[in-house]
């Protein structure tokens, strides 16, 4: 973010008050939904190697409407908190707007996790969960962490063995986070799922073809130029799937140290695989190497995705983007700001409180699966083969020959954990949007999609407090 725009926690409640200034709310219940509950600050020593160092982490809970509350937890070294509140807050509206049933919460430790071996994170991580706990902020009927940026299956795994640990006799003790490895009670699919919502919130964008003339598209998202800002877990996933099973190319990727870009599509795998084994992305000969990165950002493409950090679109650089659509992969790329340029300019944003929505989907999907203490498919797999195989017996006792083999393996097949994932996903993602639509057309006084999400959001979680206090 550029000085002069406004912050992170600023652009998302200014975002909410045109949402809400749409809407007929009763006196006082959008500033009830709009303030964050609680925040809570804490310092706590771990002793590691050569002494005691003092770490200073937050929970903030922004609503409390429903529970648990649900949010990630981030390992950064530019953690703050207002960074948090603001994370709190898009979280209670993104958990509206795809329809799960969690209120908002976000997490951080002021830490930089290179500078610090795999035991002594360990023993850091653990010291975290037991001052979470202790002030009520870790719980699976209470408030429910994930990872985010610099944290991730492993250290999920440590929250909830303390928690356990904590709470012997606490049957759905896993459930206090999610993000976990499989065989440690987390989902399939769950380490897609972000990049997997962006896909299918883009593709059921190219479902509606008055949205598509808006953008000043036509057809699908078979040959459509791809920039793609920030390859670590949601920007590789979502650049992935839309590159191999969409037919999408992908120009131009950008990192921390510069960008690729190859006007004739670039193998996401193989850039990927390089950056894995050299840390960045210089020297990879996939593409022509731009050293200054954000100048990638401006140059000619169809879809633009921002997919790493906040702010890096402002109004310093908005009347430069050449994109027809942005997809905001990330949590708030796009400044207050900057978005009324864009705007103004006909630029068509998906916004992030709806397309990064995917991950705190399938983490409602894990948190189902450990309270329920079984896996999803078990009950019903050879179920639904069996009947498959009947409908096929009937199928070829009526045309009086065998099926083709392939054709009988796709019919028979029962749908296993991964498959049922995905399925719900897509699902959620296709119903908010047409929810986010339906908001939009229907609504005179909101002009943009991201005021139509905030708005579906807000309306949803009103509905719920005039239900409290009736």
């Amino acid at each position: 973010m550029q000085s002069g725009d406004l912050s992170f926690l600023d652009s998302v409640n200014a975002s909410f008050d045109l949402a809400a200034d749409a809407l007929n709310l009763p006196n006082g219940l959008a500033h009830q939904i709009r303030t964050c509950n609680a925040v809570c600050e804490m310092k706590f020593g771990v002793e590691l190697q050569g002494g005691y160092e003092i770490f200073t982490g937050w929970r903030a809970t922004h609503s409390e409407h429903i529970l648990p509350a649900k949010g990630g937890i981030r390992y950064a070294p530019f953690a703050d908190q207002q960074e948090v509140e603001a994370l709190a807050a898009l979280m209670t509206y993104k958990c509206s707007i795809v329809n799960v049933p969690f209120a908002g919460s976000k997490g951080a430790l002021c830490i930089d996790p290179k500078k610090y071996s795999l035991e002594e994170l360990e023993h850091i991580t653990r010291r975290f969960a037991q001052e979470l706990d202790k002030r009520g902020l870790l719980g699976p009927g209470v408030n429910v962490p994930a990872p985010d940026m610099g944290t991730g299956q492993r250290m999920m795994s440590w929250i909830a063995d303390e928690y356990q640990k904590l709470h012997p006799n606490e049957i759905n003790a896993r459930a206090c986070v999610t993000g976990k490895p499989v065989h440690f009670g987390g989902v399939q699919g769950r380490i897609e799922a972000t990049g997997r919502g962006v896909q299918y919130g883009i593709q059921e964008f190219f479902r509606h073809k008055d949205d598509v003339k808006n953008a000043n598209l036509s057809g699908n998202l078979e040959g459509k130029h791809i920039i793609i800002q920030g390859l670590g877990n949601v920007g590789y996933h979502a650049a992935k799937f839309l590159e191999e099973e969409d037919g999408a190319i992908i120009t131009a990727i950008i990192e921390r140290d510069g960008a690729l870009f190859n006007e004739k599509g670039l193998n996401v795998e193989l850039i990927y695989q390089h950056k894995m084994e050299h840390g960045k992305l210089e020297g990879c000969t996939a593409g022509t190497f731009i050293k200054d990165g954000n100048k990638a950002l401006e140059l000619p493409c169809d879809i633009l995705i921002p997919a790493a950090m906040e702010g890096v679109i402002s109004k310093s650089n908005a009347d430069r983007i050449q994109a027809k659509l942005i997809a905001e992969a990330a949590n708030g790329p796009v400044t207050f700001d900057a978005d009324k340029i864009l705007l103004k300019k006909g630029v068509f944003i998906i916004p992030d409180s709806y397309l990064n929505a995917g991950g705190v989907t399938v983490s409602y999907f894990e948190w189902l699966k450990n309270l329920s203490h079984v896996r999803f498919g078990r009950m019903d797999r050879r179920f639904i083969e069996a009947q498959g195989a009947k409908i096929i017996k009937l199928i070829e006792s009526g045309i009086d020959k065998p099926l083709d083999e392939v054709a009988k393996m796709e019919l028979m097949k029962g749908p296993d954990e991964i498959t049922l994932v995905r399925s719900g996903l897509e699902d959620t993602m296709c119903e908010a949007y047409q929810e986010i639509k339906e908001m939009h057309d229907s609504n005179p006084k909101i002009h943009d999609r991201r005021t139509a999400a905030y708005a579906s959001a807000i309306r949803k979680i009103a509905d719920i407090y005039d239900s409290m206090y009736l």
